[in-house]
């Protein structure tokens, strides 16, 4: 149940509400999509709203927002999906180097957080095409263990 609504980025109000964004959800809603009953749901957002801790952090969660990676075909941009040890430090700050030295604009980055995701990847959504002389550069780096794009 916790786990879908961080990945929802649904909140809990003080009237014990699920919102996601400023869009009311009821519990039946939110049971149908955890597979559980609308009980159980009910008597999380309660458990949540009687605790100062988890209140204080589901109170104010909010959605991500659109993701860009079905629609860049479309929009005539790429998607790069980079494999890489998620604890590892500065993997993005790699990457993002490279793209801007071959003059890509980098418009969405999402990376999956570890503990919520096996297996976690960071996904870049970048303008244009991906050249060449970059995808050999991204698949020389030693912090990634694989490349995909998508197109």
């Amino acid at each position: 149940m916790v786990r879908k609504m961080i990945e929802c980025g649904m909140r809990v109000s003080n009237e014990m509400k699920i919102y996601v964004g400023d869009v009311e959800v009821d519990y039946l809603a939110v049971s149908r999509a955890v597979g559980v009953d609308r009980r159980v749901v009910k008597q999380t957002a309660e458990q949540i709203r009687k605790s100062p801790y988890l209140y204080s952090i589901f109170s104010k969660t909010k959605p991500l927002g659109t993701s860009l990676v079905d629609l860049v075909s479309l929009l005539g941009y790429t998607a790069i999906v980079v494999e890489a040890d998620p604890k590892s430090p500065g993997v993005m700050a790699e990457v993002a180097e490279i793209l801007s030295r071959h003059g890509m604009v980098v418009r969405q980055a999402v990376a999956e957080d570890p503990e919520m995701v096996p297996d976690a990847k960071m996904t870049l959504v970048v303008e244009g095409q991906l050249t060449g002389q970059a995808m050999e550069e991204l698949n020389g780096l030693k912090v990634v263990s694989s490349i995909k794009i998508l197109k």
